[in-house]
């Protein structure tokens, strides 16, 4: 009897209230339990399925199905896409369209399929053809490294009609040189690509008991710093950039992405950065084809040093990448390194490579047993036997051969079975015609050889193994050069390389300052994400965020754009101290505070008071005039102050006394200088930036007008200013402070001429590159040297290496030109290298006595100065 829709419904209903609601036979079992263990159970397929790599191939097991549908397909010749999508089917229990999309991202890596027809760009993030227009098979490494049926191990594929490996017998770190990213339920792997020679290299070292560090290496180049790597574990990070240089000073070309990223991506950066005002550009232009080039133009009066370091603060242009590596080991997922990936993958690759020589050991073993058998049966004539040839069935002719072969059983490395016999009754006359004792020593004596040589293998496995490591590199490492360099990156101040896209106004008669107040008073340029110092009229100051309109407080004497840690911005300030007096007078600086927090520059006494005050951004020290209220017996009236006299301290110092009687008003008398002196300026070659803080090499104290001298190895040269935000080649032959009058000498060959040159000038001060070695790129430069008196070796290469070096004195062969000089010919020889030898002269020392000026020194000066400096100490 059929039952209706509603009965059904209301029957499946009673089932559901009758399932036991607890564990155990009587026990009913709770339905929200059987929801968490379900929910479990998919994500622990997930993790051990789908997402996560198996640490001993380093495959998933899409991937692995992949390779092994394409290695039964293998025919030497490439196969559609659509077909291998068609074959993997057979073991893969998922749709199409995700073995489609691993087919190409393991076709995109270049290193196991080698790729036919478009295969879409890693670059631009084009996407590949339809498979049925794009091919694929195996590549030469993947069939060498990945396939050893006699080492796999197999199972039943999900429907049971086939088998598949368990996990291929790779004996090599895919899982390092590929790369994995996969996020399952919960859990999440990373693991970054590394480059092919250095695994090589690791493997051996590891092999040899040497360290061993790996760094990553991306198909799309840039630049990594992996200071925080942290061997590729759980917490550590990178910072990937873009390669970007300076085609002119208005245009600026990324050659270069970072991981992860595309043209596209990072095309789309720039100009949200540039709508938002974070830096200024009239356009971008994507012209990437076979290799990257984005170029981007700048506005006018922007710097192109200062937008190169506003792309990496505020654009795809650099990222942060945090490697999480996470791969299945004894069927659970674990946490490892770099290095333990490696190691465990050695490790199998040895134990791999002892499995495959004792099988074939084996194999010659048999070969060599069969062979021996093979010369007794035809050389003892086993055949001719009456017995053999009237034997009565094939039992009793097998019985007969074992019987004849008793006396040689000792010889064998084995028991003689019924299936050997049988195997030599199945030799065709023509072979046993055709025989030859003296070439059947030989087989038998080069497989004993063989035979040898595996077991001297086995015996040396490590050795053997480094081999391998060894020849991998030899034969596929030139196709894997390192594309990404490894270099250390200098911390970017968003603040600091911020345009300035807004204009900062003050209403000090209300109290409000911000960028919204148009119609008020103009400060100065800042950006959205800056910082702003306000100094009011009774000592305090705060520091507070850029914003459109916000209440300081009234009494605003000044506001400008706050510098953290900035030394040089020095505030001279005289104060009242308390309603009427005395009066202080102090120079300090602001390196840093907490925003919103009031300070005070006053001793903080009731009617405090600024009289006068600057802000001086490179430390100037002004004098001021100082009138005072006249009273009864005043003799003086008003006198002069040099803030030069005054020590800069902390901002909360109470400052010099100035005067204890009333002021009535201060003037500027006249500006001052700077009394920091110059700036002191290093230069870091790791990350190649200058900087103030003593890191690196030191260039020298620099005054305004000061500037550096960078020459490239490529004979280009150019002067800067020591602006922070300066970008240096990594190029770089010298990085120093331009002297204008030094002498250098530089020994070259010139292109155009076929000859090696000699010459000697001055670099003139150029913004613009210029080239001292000539035009033609074939020129080259030997040397480059700045000692006074060089003294040179010419040593011969090519058709004339037989000649003997020759010795120069740089200034008696020629005299000092222009840059542009062609230089004097070395020799009409080819000339290999020029060395620098040890000076034969020396510039002649100065006489300080000649040069020493005569001061006569006043008593009461030195006194004065005595008890100034122990006032100081007491204070």
């Amino acid at each position: 009897m059929s039952m209706s829709s509603d009965e059904i419904f209301d029957d499946n209903l009673d089932k559901a209230a009758k399932i036991p609601t607890r564990l155990g036979d009587d026990a009913p079992m709770n339905l929200s339990k059987m929801y968490q263990t379900w929910f479990l159970d998919y994500a622990s397929y997930v993790i051990l399925e789908r997402a996560v790599p198996h640490i001993v191939d380093g495959l998933k097991p899409v991937q692995r199905r992949i390779l092994h549908a394409m290695k039964r397909m293998d025919d030497g010749r490439y196969n559609k896409v659509a077909n291998i999508i068609g074959a993997t089917m057979q073991y893969h229990p998922h749709g199409d369209a995700s073995i489609g999309d691993a087919l190409v991202q393991l076709g995109q890596k270049g290193l196991l399929i080698d790729c036919q027809g478009n295969w879409g760009n890693i670059l631009t993030g084009d996407g590949a053809a339809a498979p049925r227009y794009i091919e694929a098979r195996l590549s030469k490494f993947a069939l060498e490294v990945l396939f050893n049926p006699k080492t796999t191990e197999w199972k039943p594929s999900y429907d049971g009609r086939n088998k598949e490996p368990v996990t291929l017998p790779v004996k090599f770190p895919l899982l390092l040189a590929q790369g994995v990213e996969g996020i399952a339920v919960g859990l999440s792997s990373k693991i970054l690509p590394h480059n092919f020679n250095e695994i090589c290299d690791a493997a051996v070292a590891y092999l040899e008991g040497r360290e061993f560090k790996l760094y990553p290496d991306f198909q799309t180049g840039g630049s990594i710093d992996v200071e925080h790597y942290n061997d590729g574990e759980r917490g550590g990070s990178v910072k990937v950039r873009a390669a970007i240089s300076k085609l002119d000073n208005k245009t600026l070309v990324i050659k270069d992405i970072p991981y992860g990223k595309t043209t596209s991506t990072v095309v789309d950066s720039i100009l949200k950065a540039n709508d938002k005002g974070k830096i200024k550009i009239k356009k971008v232009d994507d012209i990437t084809a076979e290799n990257v080039e984005i170029q981007v133009q700048l506005a006018p009066g922007v710097s192109s040093d200062k937008t190169i370091d506003a792309l990496y603060a505020f654009t795809d242009c650099e990222v942060t990448i945090s490697p999480n590596c996470c791969v299945i080991k004894d069927d659970k997922p674990q946490f490892l390194t770099v290095s333990d990936l490696l190691r465990d993958s050695v490790d199998r690759t040895k134990d791999l490579l002892r499995q495959e020589l004792e099988i074939a050991k084996e194999e010659k073993q048999e070969e060599l047993l069969f062979a021996s058998l093979e010369k007794i049966f035809i050389q003892e004539r086993i055949y001719k036997d009456k017995e053999f040839e009237n034997a009565e069935d094939m039992d009793a002719a097998v019985l007969h051969v074992d019987k004849r072969l008793e006396p040689f059983k000792s010889q064998f490395l084995r028991k003689i079975t019924r299936e050997d016999i049988l195997r030599l009754m199945e030799i065709k006359m023509a072979r046993i015609l055709r025989f030859n004792s003296d070439k059947a020593d030989e087989v038998i004596a080069k497989l004993n050889e063989e035979i040898a040589e595996i077991d001297d293998h086995l015996n040396h496995l490590v050795d053997y193994t480094i081999a391998w490591y060894r020849m991998l590199k030899e034969k596929y490492g030139k196709s894997f050069p390192r594309k990404t360099t490894i270099r250390s990156f200098e911390n970017i101040e968003a603040v600091k390389v911020a345009e300035a896209n807004e204009k900062l106004y003050i209403n000090r008669e209300e109290g409000f300052i911000g960028t919204g107040l148009k119609k008020d008073e103009f400060v100065c340029n800042c950006s959205d994400i800056d910082d702003v110092i306000v100094f009011f009229k009774d000592g305090k100051y705060k520091v507070v965020k850029v914003s459109e309109k916000m209440f300081v407080g009234k009494g605003i004497l000044y506001a400008n754009v706050f510098k953290r840690n900035d030394k040089r911005t020095i505030y001279n300030v005289v104060y009242r101290d308390g309603k009427t007096s005395p009066y202080y007078i102090k120079r300090f600086s602001v390196t840093g505070v907490t925003r919103d927090k009031e300070y005070d520059l006053t001793r903080g006494k009731p009617g405090s008071r600024i009289v006068y005050f600057s802000a001086n951004p490179n430390g100037e020290a002004e004098t001021i005039k100082v009138i005072l209220k006249p009273k009864p017996r005043m003799r003086i009236l008003q006198f002069e102050k040099d803030f030069g006299d005054i020590a800069i301290k902390g901002r909360q110092a109470m400052g010099n006394m100035l005067t204890k009687a009333e002021v009535h008003r201060i003037l500027l008398k006249q500006k001052g200088v700077s009394t920091l002196g110059g700036r002191k300026v290093w230069f870091d070659p790791d990350v190649l930036r200058l900087n103030y803080d003593g890191e690196g090499t030191y260039l020298g104290e620099f005054q305004g007008e000061d500037e550096i001298l960078v020459v490239t190895r490529n004979g280009e040269y150019y002067t800067c200013n020591f602006d922070l935000s300066n970008h240096f080649p990594t190029d770089y032959l010298k990085i120093e402070k331009y002297d204008k009058n030094k002498v250098w000498t530089a020994a070259l060959f010139n292109a155009d001429q076929g000859y090696a040159y000699l010459k000697r000038f001055t670099f003139e001060p150029s913004e613009k590159p210029l080239n001292f070695i000539g035009d033609n790129p074939q020129s080259k430069l030997y040397l480059l040297t700045d000692t006074v008196y060089p003294y040179l070796q010419v040593v011969f290469g090519g058709n004339d290496a037989f000649r003997d070096p020759m010795e120069i004195d740089a200034d008696e062969f020629i005299a000092v030109k222009s840059y542009k000089a062609k230089g004097k010919r070395l020799s009409n020889y080819e000339v290999e290298t020029v060395n620098e030898l040890e000076p034969k002269r020396f510039p002649e020392p100065v006489n300080e006595e000649q040069h020493s000026t005569n001061v006569e020194i006043d008593e009461e000066d030195v006194l004065d100065e005595i008890t100034g400096q122990m006032r100081l100490f007491d204070k």
